[in-house]
Order: structure tokens, then C-alpha cells, then sequence
């Protein structure tokens, strides 16, 4: 005799867009806080410590763009 385990129903196929648009916002919020907060902390910084790294404060912003939203791999 068989049983049933697992029942499926199209309400959930309705949800599954909805799911996606909060994972995507999620993520898009975490990569602008790991900007802000890289920018923020680079900011901070004196422009001979920001020498020594090889960076200066006209290139904060792409350098903060860059570990956000394009991590080293």
C-alpha cells in the first residue's frame, strides 16, 4: 500500500516570485551596507595610512564598489 509524503499544489508555484524579489532584496541591501561600511572605514583613515595601502581618496568609492559588489573570487 502507498502513502503519500509530500503534496503539491500550484499555491506554492504563486509564492515563488514573491520569495525570489525578497531574496534578491536582501542580498542588493547587504552589498550597499558592506559599501557603506567599507567607505566609512576607509574614510576614517589618514591619507598617508591610505598611501600605504596603495589608495587615495579620490579612489574610496571604487574601491568600496568593488569589494562589494565584486568580491575577489
Amino acid at each position: 500500500m502507498a502513502h503519500a509524503t509530500h503534496y503539491s499544489s500550484p499555491r506554492g508555484m504563486l509564492f515563488a516570485p514573491l520569495t525570489a524579489w525578497v531574496h534578491t532584496m536582501r542580498e542588493q541591501a547587504s552589498r550597499y551596507h558592506v559599501y557603506r561600511r567599507t567607505v566609512n572605514e576607509l574614510s576614517a583613515l589618514s591619507t598617508r595610512q591610505l598611501a600605504d595601502l596603495g589608495l587615495n581618496r579620490s579612489s574610496l568609492r571604487t574601491t568600496a564598489y568593488r569589494a562589494a559588489y565584486h568580491p575577489a573570487r
